[in-house]
């Protein structure tokens, strides 16, 4: 299984991971941790690199993470999708027509029930699970959602990649250059 070919969602947390990403066969990546007004540059790139990026509406800097903002980003920025723990965000990214990926962060029994009831609500395109280091929780959460799955957080291996993508990931959000490099697609 894999998401349009990939098993690694590349993490851009810098510039210098932009560039090293749209130099690269990768077609979809997420972008982390920038500030607002590199925005419409950086998806302008993207654009002409004919690279699709999710956009994690939580880190964006200069920005607050709500309904307001999300209708802003997705009518000036237009990202490929959005990234968001926080259900309005998503239900708004919906409306506007934007993918939307709801991050769920799975601590312990009660969290995952309660991301349960988020995910019932929101009714996100795809959702991502924190840590992604659990192939058993990985495998319910796709089985209860029937929704693709990428996992993310604390996965450092290709063989945690692999029990992750084998659980039941569609692919594994990360900024591990290193996990890039190897599972990068063919051209």
């Amino acid at each position: 299984m894999s998401f349009f070919g990939q098993k690694v969602l590349p993490a851009i947390r810098k510039l210098e991971d932009l560039e090293k990403m749209l130099a690269s066969s990768y077609e979809y990546g997420v972008l982390l941790e920038m500030h607002i007004s590199r925005l419409r540059g950086i998806y302008a790139l993207a654009q002409k690199h004919d690279k699709k990026l999710f956009l994690h509406m939580d880190l964006v800097q200069g920005l607050k993470n709500d309904e307001y903002a999300t209708e802003y980003v997705c009518q000036e920025i237009k990202p490929y999708g959005v990234i968001s723990t926080k259900g309005n965000v998503i239900i708004k990214a919906k409306q506007k027509g934007v993918k939307t990926v709801q991050r769920v962060f799975l601590l312990d029994s009660s969290s995952l029930e309660k991301s349960y009831s988020l995910i019932e609500r929101t009714q996100p395109d795809h959702i991502e699970v924190l840590p992604g280091l659990m192939p058993r929780v990985i495998r319910e959460v796709r089985e209860q959602t029937k929704r693709e799955i990428f996992a993310g957080g604390l996965i450092e291996t290709v063989e945690e990649v692999e029990q992750a993508i084998a659980a039941g990931a569609s692919a594994i959000t990360t900024s591990k250059k290193e996990l890039w490099k190897y599972f990068q697609p063919e051209r």
